[in-house]
């Protein structure tokens, strides 16, 4: 059998991690030397793009170290039982291909995670041993976000903190159930320990010195995970539920949600048909809703049906319309609670409401200057010389504000 190329190699792995959705890299800060070509290039396999939350597109090496795996996870592509193409990287070959894009400014970090080869602690140790090589061989001062293998020893989970800017540990299914019949070999315990342990760490190296060269500070951009999104019956409640709970217990940076993808040779288990995207799409808007604008999970759920999120428009005027009692809401008197609660406002329009009221009565025309869409706001809200009189509560008002249906290149956040 001839030797694989490098880059035969790499079109085989950058495929293969397409399917991990956790790559955004909100830990990394700004790089002032990416600024021309590179940023946002699409030369080459592996190069995806995440977008941090204060909007920043990040170009990131996003690959496997082997899509070779032990387990046999009837929802993953690269199960032991799947007729896939197989490829490995060396660490020497990773390390090469991270700098050398690096470089060219074609990323600004590396996405790492792997199949699991002879043992969990012999995978970890071989992705600790590239972002090691990377910080203190390299000096490499780019973004390395690194998958942990939940039954690692810790001791390389530790390891792997001092390198990295971010660690995460998929919990993959929404319900231990759920997993325990799609992967049997993987033992919810194990992941929920690494994830507590993990958390422990992060809180005890808070506040040390921002070194990426030097092993001192833990995974200054925390913890995150993924849920594989319907390739089970768990409704929207039980997944926002299981966030929920992760987000309090285990001060997650971020829950990323995963539409299943059904795949060659798939087991009769699986469905054959992938969910609706929006449906993914409206679960990370309900997310944001959770963690940046106040609202309880109950309450955005029972804005939709059975469990469900409706999928015609977002959770907030979902709400919104359901609620109608509550509005319309004077922009010159409501706290930041009841304007997070408008649709059509943002946080940062919010923000830039409540400082500009200081200084004079907002009008309609003000509040247009300080939102992105004026349309959406218009009838929930009252400004000087404004009321939307019967609009409130005209019956064709959810026709009116449904836009037509398209899956928006970025989050739309309200």
């Amino acid at each position: 059998m001839a030797k694989m190329t490098l880059r035969e190699k790499l079109a085989i792995l950058s495929d293969a991690a397409k399917y991990d959705a956790s790559c955004a890299s909100s830990g990394a800060p700004g790089r002032d030397s990416v600024k021309s070509k590179g940023i946002g290039s699409t030369e080459g396999s592996g190069i995806c793009h995440a977008y941090a939350p204060d909007g920043r597109c990040i170009s990131l090496l996003k690959i496997l170290m082997t899509n070779f795996c032990v387990y046999d996870c009837a929802y993953c592509v690269n199960r032991s039982s799947s007729n896939v193409a197989r490829a490995r990287f060396s660490v020497e070959d990773v390390v090469a291909l991270t700098m050398n894009f690096y470089r060219r400014n074609y990323i600004e970090g590396l996405f790492l995670s792997s199949g699991i080869i002879r043992s969990s602690d012999y995978t970890m140790e071989e992705m600790v041993r590239i972002a090691r090589k990377l910080r203190l061989e390299e000096n490499f001062s780019g973004y390395i976000h690194l998958k942990t293998i939940p039954d690692a020893s810790s001791a390389l989970i530790e390891e792997a903190g001092l390198f990295a800017d971010r660690l995460s540990v998929n919990i993959e299914l929404p319900t231990d159930a759920t997993l325990e019949v799609f992967a049997p070999e993987k033992k919810p315990r194990d992941i929920r320990r690494s994830m507590g342990h993990l958390r422990a760490k992060i809180e005890e190296h808070r506040g040390e010195a921002r070194d990426r060269h030097r092993p001192k500070r833990f995974a200054p951009g925390g913890q995150s995970t993924q849920m594989i999104v319907g390739a089970d019956g768990t409704d929207d409640d039980a997944i926002l539920g299981r966030s929920e709970n992760l987000y309090g217990n285990y001060r997650l940076k971020r829950v990323y949600y995963s539409a299943f993808s059904p795949i060659p040779d798939a087991s009769a288990k699986l469905p054959l048909a992938k969910p609706p995207l929006m449906r993914e799409h409206r679960l990370y808007q309900a997310d944001w809703l959770m963690r940046f604008y106040g609202f309880d999970r109950q309450e955005i759920v029972a804005a939709g049906e059975g469990g469900m999120l409706d999928l015609s428009i977002d959770p907030k005027l979902a709400w919104a319309l359901k609620n109608r009692q509550s509005f319309p809401v004077d922009v010159n008197r409501a706290d930041r609670e009841m304007l997070l609660r408008v649709p059509g406002l943002g946080t940062r329009a919010v923000k830039r409401i409540l400082s500009t009221r200081r200084h004079r009565t907002l009008r309609l025309d003000d509040v247009a200057r300080l939102c992105q869409s004026i349309d959406k706001v218009r009838p929930f809200i009252t400004a000087l010389g404004w009321s939307p009189g019967r609009l409130t509560d005209r019956a064709g008002l959810r026709e009116i504000l449904v836009p037509k249906a398209r899956m928006p290149a970025q989050l739309e956040l309200f």
